[in-house]
């Protein structure tokens, strides 16, 4: 039997773009796979139209909240781009829930 289930995920590094203070619950932002990335070859960018990038998705267990998915786990899982949803806003983090076009099977 398959089960499926929500993906949840951290934004990390939002201190070195423009903070959490303008974000609100139930926004929508850009996912964009960062292959290039000379950090991280399974970065995974989070962006807000007309503004750019505000974050990444967390990549490390020092940075990825609860039961959220590393963007390592999440990589091969969405296609170039994706969508997420802001779910909770802390001080120096996002979690986001990742709308899936298809169910994925964890």
């Amino acid at each position: 039997m398959n089960s499926t289930k929500k993906i949840y995920i951290t934004v990390a590094g939002t201190g070195y773009y423009y903070g959490t203070e303008f974000l609100e619950r139930g926004m929508l932002v850009n996912l964009k796979k960062e292959p290039d990335n000379k950090y991280d070859h399974e970065a995974i960018e989070v962006r807000l139209p007309g503004l750019g990038t505000i974050g990444h998705v967390a990549n490390s267990w020092k940075t990825v909240a609860g039961d959220c998915m590393s963007a390592g786990r999440l990589y091969d899982k969405i296609s170039e781009e994706a969508e997420a949803v802001v779910m909770y806003i802390l001080p120096d983090k996002v979690i986001c829930e990742v709308c899936m076009e298809t169910e994925v099977v964890l």
